[in-house]
């Protein structure tokens, strides 16, 4: 037996003849789907996915009992043929759905990418890619497979990877080709090369890998330095040469997700616990009414000698009757339900699709909806898990700030750097000339770039995004750096080239938190270190004080926007002390024992006495109106949690920029890495939790992945979750992509409530999954992530239109449906238990059999469809000003008293309709020819009336009438008349159908008695109607009824608005005042006035303008200063005399409340103004809002929070509150000092053709 079956790696033969076609049979294809079905396991999965709904199994149950002779009352398909149209209605949705998602598959399937053949590069597909394939990707590709690294353009055989597509990590990785296989630079080396790869098989670890490749006999060792996984994207390298290892679903992007799960809404399983409650309640009127006959029978058969065959029938036994009853009661349940919820969310799904609101130019993509059997669910969603890299960030880092001294150069408002003065200073010879000199100096020396000239065009390649950006800041001031060659760069400085030997470098580390580089400058010695403040200023000279005081400062300014600092300092070494340190130096390298504690102490030996010139700031930038987004979502009571693979520091200065955490919330930090420790943490965090919520802090946790592994094992899970579930919002870092699915599945188990993911890498796939409504952010980077979601939105932002107009509309107008569907089934059928009291409980029904079947499929199916799709419960534009509202939804919705009061509803409904229409009919109708209408004409013209009554009663129901709503009420009713007139005349004539039929149409319609009836029952029945829904607004009146009646008040909204460039560019806010609230509702009744003309210049989120007048442009992190920069406007404001100028007046108390909700009202209206010149809120807005503000927050004391977090926690965060902008990898296969030292940036590259 050959060694590949005895063991369980995997062999790969390289170049060797007829290989390719041996691994195509034993590995799989590198054709991926993400598709919930197949031809073979359509029909499998799609019956289980039905039948989980209890009233499919009722119905199948009903129609198999149907087919047992003399048992139906209403015939023996009635039910099997509704069925089965129901059925294939939804499975031809699932097939539609399911081909959408091939599309997508197909898409990424058909990447181009160039395989070896006959020692060519040919152009084939993804879907081509095979097991010892070589392959040749070029830079900014994806990695089709995952790949043994053979060769690339760079020295070394190295290779800049993006992996923020996998991990989450925004800083590149530097991969490494084996010497052995690094000279192969073009296809003829390739051709000829054979080797035998041996590794491990298939897993779902990232971080590990191991394999070795023997050529000519003499094996070789590689690892995951050498791999380059699918998902990757390849970076600041012209290409790469690649040899095939994994494909397809044994990739290990790809084992770590999962299959696409049959998820089901909660809704859905709600309507299954109503089902079973119906169920129950159809057998005990089954048992009452089998027990009626029964009693009957006994009382009247001995009597009656005309019925004495009925005595020995067998079909007249209790259980017979049970049978029979239960037959005919078994439309109380509504068979047309799922089929009209199906219906409703296809096109509810084409409105998402084509809402022209959630439309990006820029990348000419809409949302897209997946699927849409959770399009309620996105009005239910209580958390949200949003990854950081590609979702909330752009992973563009821009150098815009430096410190030097007292001076702080450039501003907020430009893209990029941009301060003349900074050069000015120098041409001058300022104070701090020198100073300016040295910081441009150490921003373009200081670091690992390879420069490349390509073009006539310097690029930067770097495995640091925040390094590439210094250095291009650098750049643009005149300090340009060129050319890197072995222990020397060269740079122009003002002009002048300068050449500056490198002679050590000491690595940057997360222990560090610096990089300091010893340079011989025109030959004077420098130490050159940049990091973070906390660790430069603890190793400055003595007398630095005031310079830290100046620094300090700026880095405070700096970090209120979100920026990400480094300080700057420098040292001058003579030649005596280099001399001496140098070898202990290179012995701490050289060391094998303790090497990196040698390595620090030598370092700490050097890095001393320095001196402070000075502190950047880089700008990691935000996608469009991400802050506002998450200000949004969480003022509509949605907690929002950031899942990301980056560093802590970074993962927590982006939760500061995108306003998920403020400067004074309190961070709990969990960084341990023994499960006991984690543990005590966790249990600690525990207690402290509790003493904020009762000071009213908030408080946020941030965890990294090493003390995740453990908070998400054993007795520390329960502390996790529990913790977890109180914070204000949670920021893990450093995690793997199943530790993602994993924290989405333990929210989901312990809160009971819908998560909702959100991402756009192959890294999100599995928490997609495991959410209950994933979303994917579409574009080049989130196919893998798109193609696996429920959901595709083209921006981070149009989140916040997908759940609050179409996630909120959606899940009010489905349970509007599901609760109207009940409504009219119980409102008919019912009826049959009333008329079985006078029809001696025999089982006759009271209407035609076919009629019986028609009312769900015919006349009354359009009414539920038109609620579904064309009622407005409240307008697109006031719920996104006031998110609050979205809360208000889920309360009201499908709550028990709301479901019991709509089949008490019902019941009273039938009552009405019967008795009255018995009560018209009792002494029957008599024509001239002496002739009565029997019990159809009852029948007939109770189903009439019950037509209309529950076809008004969605006209009632519905908050929005439009003519497609009128129409199919109104239509509804219309089309009964008209088939009834048809069925009457024709149906009997053909093959006998309806032959009780036959001339009923006339027989009813030509009396005036029942179109008397036709126009007093229906209006007597729902006058309940209008009696209890007038009792409930006026006594208990909901959140939405308020809004609905304040927006008929109030005509124009200025609230929690979008930022509208039309708005924000020609006229800024109408003349309409602003009166304030905050997302808990806290009313002030009295507004201190504020000149119309400071708000008329306004155009940011909260109504205000930076200080120097300019709106920041989209991605901008600074929002979360604008409340901290007018705190002290505030209190000027307060200051103020009551009186001033009439116009535009706000309530500047929510400054320092970033999830704050506007409500504008006009301040010329004399009603709201007093006489002392204080505008003041009407009695009945208050008295609205008052209402309002009960039923969402209860007691408005939460509104005054305290915001100060106590002196230990901030001590414990203070090092972490905003990061350092230094991202280097560490972990790299080249060494941050063999790099330096080793990389010639004049040496032409290979073309590898």
């Amino acid at each position: 037996m050959p060694q590949e079956a005895r063991d369980n790696n995997r062999h790969i033969h390289l170049g060797a003849a007829n290989s390719h076609h041996h691994h195509a049979y034993r590995y799989c294809s590198n054709r991926i789907s993400t598709c919930k079905y197949n031809g073979f396991s359509f029909l499998p999965r799609f019956l289980y996915e039905q039948f989980r709904r209890y009233n499919n199994i009722f119905f199948l149950a009903i129609a198999l009992l149907q087919q047992i002779p003399d048992v139906s009352p209403t015939g023996r398909y009635t039910t099997a043929v509704p069925f089965l149209i129901i059925l294939s209605v939804s499975a031809l949705k699932e097939i539609f759905e399911d081909v959408k998602r091939r599309r997508s598959d197909n898409k990424v399937n058909a990447f181009p990418v160039e395989i070896l053949v006959d020692g060519q590069w040919v152009e084939k597909q993804w879907k081509d890619v095979k097991v010892g394939d070589f392959i040749r990707v070029d830079n900014d590709n994806l990695f089709p497979a995952d790949l043994l690294l053979l060769a690339s353009s760079e020295q070394q055989g190295m290779a800049y990877i993006e992996t923020s597509n996998l991990d989450g990590e925004t800083n590149l990785k530097i991969k490494q080709a084996l010497d052995v296989t690094a000279t192969m630079t073009s296809p003829e080396q390739l051709k000829t090369f054979q080797a035998e790869i041996t590794c491990e098989a298939p897993s779902r670890h990232v971080n590990e890998f191991n394999g070795n490749i023997e050529i000519n006999g003499t094996a070789r060792h590689f690892g995951i330095d050498q791999l380059l996984l699918r998902g990757a994207r390849l970076k600041n390298t012209a290409w790469v040469f690649g040899a095939v290892i994994y494909t397809g679903h044994d990739s290990k992007l790809l084992m770590n997700s999962k299959r696409a799960p049959l998820k089901s809404g909660t809704i859905d399983v709600q309507t299954n616990y109503r089902i079973i409650f119906l169920f129950f309640v159809l057998v005990a009127l089954a048992l009452i009414s089998a027990a009626g006959s029964e009693i009957w029978r006994k009382g009247n058969i001995p009597q009656a000698w005309y019925l004495e065959f009925l005595e020995n029938d067998p079909k007249g036994s209790f259980l017979w009757g049970v049978l029979t009853f239960f037959i005919l009661y078994n439309n109380l349940i509504p068979i047309s339900l799922q089929v009209t919820l199906e219906i409703v969310r296809f096109f509810q799904a084409i409105y998402i699709n084509n809402d022209i609101e959630m439309y990006d130019v820029n990348s000419d993509s809409c949302a897209i909806a997946r699927t849409s059997n959770l399009n309620e669910e996105l009005g239910q969603v209580k958390f949200i898990m949003s990854d950081k890299t590609g979702t909330l960030t752009r992973n563009v880092m821009k150098f815009k700030r430096v410190s030097i001294g007292s001076r702080n150069y450039g501003n907020n408002e430009d893209d990029e750097f941009s301060d003349p003065k900074l050069l000015e200073d120098v041409e001058v010879g300022d104070e701090h000339s020198e100073a300016i000199i040295e910081v441009l100096k150490m921003m373009a020396v200081c670091h690992t770039v390879v420069p490349e000239n390509k073009d006539g065009e310097l690029i930067y390649q770097s495995s640091s995004p925040d390094e590439a950006a210094l250095v291009r800041g650098a750049a643009t001031q005149k300090v340009t750096f060129h050319t890197r060659q072995p222990q020397k760069v060269i740079c122009n400085v003002f002009g002048e080239e300068e050449t500056i030997e490198i002679l050590d470098v000491i690595d940057f580390t997360s222990d560090r938190k610096r990089m300091s580089v010893v340079v011989k400058d025109k030959g004077e010695i420098k130490l050159y270190t940049k990091g973070a403040d906390t660790v430069i200023f603890e190793r400055l000279q003595n007398g630095s004080e005031q310079t830290i005081d100046y620094c300090t400062n700026h880095l405070e300014d700096y970090a209120s926007f979100g920026y990400r600092t480094l300080c700057f300092a420098v040292r001058t070494l003579s030649d005596q002390e280099y001399s001496e340190w140098a070898p202990e130096y290179k012995k701490a390298v050289l060391a094998i024992e303790n090497r990196a504690k040698l390595l620090a102490e030598a370092a700490e030996k050097l890095e001393k006495d320095m001196v402070l010139v000075g502190a950047t700031a880089i700008e990691d930038k935000l996608q469009e109106w991400v802050p506002e987004t998450i200000q949004a979502l969480m003022a509509a009571d949605i907690r929002v949690w950031m899942l990301t693979g980056d560093k802590r520091e970074t993962a927590i200065n982006i939760a500061h920029s995108c306003a998920l955490c403020h400067p004074t919330t309190e961070l709990l930090i969990v960084d341990k890495t023994t499960y006991e420790e984690t543990y005590s943490k966790l249990e600690q965090f525990a207690a402290r939790a509790i003493e904020l919520e009762r000071q009213e802090k908030e408080f946020a946790m941030v965890i990294d992945g090493k003390s995740l592994l453990h908070a998400l094992t054993g007795e520390a899970r329960k502390h996790f979750g529990d913790l977890a579930l109180r914070c204000h919002a949670v920021v893990c870092c450093r995690m793997s992509p199943m530790q993602k699915a994993e924290v989405v599945e333990m929210v989901r188990k312990l809160a009971k409530h819908v998560v909702l993911a959100i991402g756009d890498g192959a890294n999100d796939v599995a928490m997609i999954q495991a959410a209950n409504v994933g979303i994917g952010i579409s574009g080049e980077e989130g196919l893998q992530a798109a193609s696996a979601s429920d959901y595709a939105i083209p921006r981070f932002h149009f989140l916040r239109r997908l759940l609050l107009v179409h996630g909120a509309w959606n899940h009010d107008r489905s349970v509007k449906v599901i609760l109207y569907s009940f409504y009219k089934n119980i409102c008919l059928y019912i009826i049959e238990l009333w008329f079985a009291i006078f029809s001696a409980w025999s089982g006759q029904t009271i209407f035609e059999r076919w009629t019986i079947g028609m009312f769900n499929v015919i006349f009354t199916a359009w009414p539920p469809v038109v609620l579904g799709l064309f009622d407005h419960p409240v307008p697109a534009d006031q719920i996104m000003k006031y998110p609050a509202l979205y809360a208000s939804f889920q309360n009201r919705a499908f709550s028990i008293g709301n479901f019991s009061l709509w089949i008490g509803m019902a019941i009273i409904h039938s009552l009405s309709l019967f008795f009255l229409t018995y009560a018209t009919m009792e002494h029957q109708v008599v024509w001239d020819n002496g002739l009565t209408g029997g019990w159809l004409m009852l029948g007939n013209c109770a189903y009439t009336f019950v037509v209309a009554t529950v076809c008004l009663k969605a006209l009632l129901e519905c908050d929005s009438w439009t003519w497609p709503v009128v129409v199919a009420c109104v239509g509804s009713i219309g089309l009964w008349i008209v088939f009834v007139i048809i069925y009457a005349l024709v149906f009997p004539h053909i093959g006998g159908i309806g032959a009780d039929m036959a001339g009923m149409a006339y027989i009813m319609m030509s009396s005036w008695t029942f179109w008397l009836a036709l126009l007093f029952i229906p209006l007597a029945t729902l006058m309940w109607d209008l009696v209890i829904k007038s009792l409930f607004t006026i006594a208990m009146p909901t959140p939405r009824e308020l809004a609905v009646m304040y927006n008929k008040r109030n005509t124009s909204f200025n609230g929690f608005e979008r930022l509208a460039s039309s708005w924000a560019a020609n006229q800024g806010p109408t003349k309409d005042g602003a009166h304030v609230f905050s997302n808990r509702f806290s009313l002030r009744k009295r507004i201190q006035p504020v000149e119309n003309s400071s708000l008329t210049k306004s155009s940011s989120p909260n109504g205000r303008t930076a200080k120097n007048g300019r709106q920041p442009e989209y991605g901008s992190t600074e929002m979360s200063t604008w409340n901290q920069n007018y705190r002290e406007e505030d209190e000027e404001l307060q200051r103020e005399p009551r009186g001033g100028a009439r116009g535009s007046y706000t309530n500047r108390a929510f400054v320092g409340d970033n999830n704050v909700t506007r409500i504008m009202v006009n301040a010329d209206d004399e009603s709201l103004q007093d006489p002392n010149g204080t505008t003041s809120y009407s009695s009945n807005v208050l008295e609205n809002m008052r209402l309002l503000t009960s039923s969402l927050r209860g007691s408005a004391a939460g509104s005054s929070r305290s915001r100060t977090a106590s002196e230990a926690s901030l001590a414990l965060a203070e090092q972490t509150r905003y990061g350092f902008a230094f991202s280097q990898d560490e972990s790299a296969a080249v060494a941050q000092t063999e790099l330096i030292r080793n990389v010639d940036s004049t040496r032409e590259k290979p073309t590898g053709r």
